[in-house]
């Protein structure tokens, strides 16, 4: 089983564990560098630019197979159109979900607000038919 991620960061070492463990993955798979440029630089300008999105359409075709996870998270209708994709060629397309922590300290005149985002699980995307 794969894991193919499509994301603007890489994995923690929470998540590779949960991926292995949990979703009994073998092999993780990050988009490639110039791959990675597109999807980290969608333009939030007008429409979707959807044709920028096809040579990463072809690397989940060509890098997985059926019932392979793909982890999709970035710029929403990015995200919506490449999970609508895995559906379609019968992909498992998941997300993380976080716990959001605020702390807030004061050192002399100065408030610092630290956010903490810790790692809960996966989930998949679910279709609402």
């Amino acid at each position: 089983m794969n894991l193919l991620v499509i994301m603007s960061h890489q994995l923690s070492d929470t998540q590779i564990e949960e991926a292995k463990e949990v979703l009994k993955v073998h092999s993780i798979k990050e988009l490639p560098s110039q791959l990675q440029e597109i999807w980290s630089n969608v333009d939030p300008e007008g429409e979707l630019p959807t044709g920028i999105l096809e040579p990463i359409k072809d690397w989940i075709l060509k890098e997985s197979r059926e019932k392979d996870y793909v982890l999709v998270q970035g710029d929403f209708g990015a995200s919506f159109y490449i999970v609508d994709y895995c559906f379609n060629i019968k992909r498992i397309p998941i997300y993380a979900t976080s716990m959001r922590k605020v702390e807030e300290r004061v050192e002399g005149n100065i408030t610092i607000t630290d956010r903490i985002f810790k790692h809960v699980n996966f989930r998949k995307y679910v279709r609402g038919l």
